[in-house]
């Protein structure tokens, strides 16, 4: 073995093998550290309810699809109408002209006037001779008509361009609600089977002992039986059950048991009934949380509230004062 003791060549050697430790080192590198569960289950909480989000502005552009739907229906039979009326105006302006010139010959006349399209027959109309010995009561009907016809037909030109980007928002906050809920799932694959059990443990939470009753009364009584009937039910995006559910199609199922008809939309179902005070909360009652509202629940007394919480949690009871509170209702 030959040593060198020459200092520039020891120096050159001591930088290589350092640098070979160096790159071994960031190679292998330490142990990755494990996932903190507090930090998984904060951000799988956040992806949840970026979901929910996306989820109820889905609800709100179904329920303005059906909406406009409904609108155009109406608009399309109100031309169909104004088409028959329309018809009717055609047919006496030409019997009109055809008395006046039975001198002539019918059929030339007939010929001239008689048009499929509604504008093109009134300048027709306003360029024939006979315009002048018309009845001008008949004219102006006609032409009135001719002009309710093309309001109709615009409105309904409108009614199927926003229909088509209603139908546009409905797939991109599906696809929002998709991608929120398969980054929450690949978080969680992140974590060993035990921990995975632990965090949904954690999300579940919430009381374990339910109340034995509920003082209700009435309606509000058959909507409280029926949500605490399904707490420990799946969460899943859009449903309404009759084994899973969302926020708001829980809460619209338990009053439609009542005989009370909500929308499946969190924002709408606000929107139904007299706003309550905090003070005055009585078990049936609907809460909401978030702002712009995202989520909801029903009070059952005793400051809790039964809701359909998380895929994580499915449906359960929590205190009412659990999530960023903003309001209260009261249906029927």
């Amino acid at each position: 073995m030959i040593v060198s003791h020459d200092p520039m060549r020891l120096g050159k050697a001591t930088l290589a093998l350092t640098a070979i430790v160096a790159t071994a080192f960031v190679v292998a590198g330490p142990a990755q550290a494990e996932p903190d569960i507090k930090d998984v289950q904060a951000k799988v909480d956040r992806l949840y309810h970026q979901a929910e989000q996306a989820q109820e502005r889905h609800h709100d552009a179904q329920l303005q699809l059906e909406a406009l739907t409904r609108d155009l229906d109406s608009l399309k039979a109100d031309e169909r109408r104004q088409d028959a009326r329309l018809e009717v105006v055609r047919e006496q302006v030409q019997d009109s002209i055809v008395r006046q010139y039975q001198g002539e010959s019918v059929s030339t006349v007939g010929q001239v006037v008689v048009s499929e399209d509604p504008s093109a027959f009134l300048s027709q109309l306003s360029t024939m001779s006979a315009f002048t010995d018309l009845q001008n009561d008949l004219f102006d009907s006609f032409t009135t008509e001719v002009e309710a016809l093309d309001i109709r037909h615009e409105a309904t030109a409108e009614r199927m361009a926003e229909i088509e980007e209603t139908t546009e928002q409905l797939a991109e906050e599906q696809a929002e609600v998709d991608a929120r809920l398969a980054e929450a799932k690949e978080l969680l694959g992140r974590l060993e089977a035990e921990e995975r059990e632990r965090l949904l443990a954690a999300s579940r939470g919430g009381f374990t002992r339910l109340p034995s009753s509920v003082p209700a009364s009435g309606r509000a009584a058959v909507a409280v039986r029926a949500a605490m009937a399904q707490v420990g039910d799946a969460y899943v995006y859009g449903a309404a059950g009759p084994n899973a559910y969302d926020c708001s199609g829980l809460t619209m199922m338990a009053w439609g048991q009542a005989g009370v008809g909500l929308p499946h939309s969190s924002s709408a179902q606000f929107g139904s009934g007299p706003r309550i005070s905090q003070s005055d909360l009585q078990p049936g009652d609907l809460v909401f949380y978030y702002s712009p509202i995202s989520h909801v629940g029903m009070y059952i007394g005793n400051g809790l509230i039964v809701h359909a919480a998380n895929p994580g949690a499915g449906v359960k009871v929590d205190g009412v004062f659990s999530m960023p509170y903003v309001g209260a209702v009261r249906p029927g």
